[in-house]
């Protein structure tokens, strides 16, 4: 990796300024101390089927044949919200749309979704088309999520709303660890859907 500094300190970045930056992940995390791992993660899983699962899979199938999936809004309305909705009656846990964060003037901005049950926090980041980048912005997230949380670990999520890819924060590594699995919607929707209730509930 190259060592060279991206971040001014006279500047100000919002979450999304991580998003347009054209710098790879790994160099963006460095300037916070954090570095990048790829890997298979074991993710928490809950050991139930959810049934209220079953009727919004073949709901998706039907809506993917109308619906032009071409923005971030027909994305989230579609396909992410729905199914976010879902866990959050499963879990009974707290849901923040747009939840506004602001740790310093670079770590600030909205959390597309923030999910909270107990100690448990889980933000999910919707792109519309570049996983890999909306993959960095959703790293700085859950960097400025652990400076204001004592929570141990920190999951996040990053999706397209049919791609799916989960992210862990390791408070003493000081490591982003970036799942290699990706899921897909609607064919994986029980497997995500047991991870995410895993994560919330664990």
């Amino acid at each position: 990796m190259l060592n060279r500094k991206i971040l001014q300190e006279d500047r100000s970045y919002t979450f999304r300024s991580y998003f347009e930056l054209a710098y790879e992940t790994d160099e963006i995390l460095a300037e916070f101390g954090y570095s990048l791992l790829k890997t298979e993660l074991t993710l928490p899983q809950c050991d139930r089927e959810i049934v209220q699962l079953q009727p919004l899979k073949q709901k998706l199938k039907t809506l993917l044949s109308f619906v032009n999936l071409s923005n971030e809004t027909a994305r989230r309305e579609t396909l992410v919200s729905p199914i976010l909705l879902e866990i959050v009656c499963y879990c009974s846990c707290q849901l923040r749309i747009e939840y506004t964060l602001n740790v310093n003037n670079w770590l600030k901005g909205n959390l597309d979704y923030l999910l909270l049950s107990k100690n448990k926090l889980l933000v999910i980041e919707a792109k519309n088309d570049d996983l890999t980048r909306g993959f960095t912005q959703l790293a700085v997230e859950l960097i400025a999520l652990s400076q204001v949380e004592e929570s141990p670990e920190l999951y996040g999520v990053v999706t397209m709303g049919d791609i799916w890819r989960f992210a862990k924060l390791d408070r003493q590594q000081k490591q982003i660890l970036q799942d290699i699995t990706l899921f897909n919607i609607p064919n994986d929707l029980e497997i995500l859907g047991k991870i995410l209730v895993g994560i919330l509930q664990t």
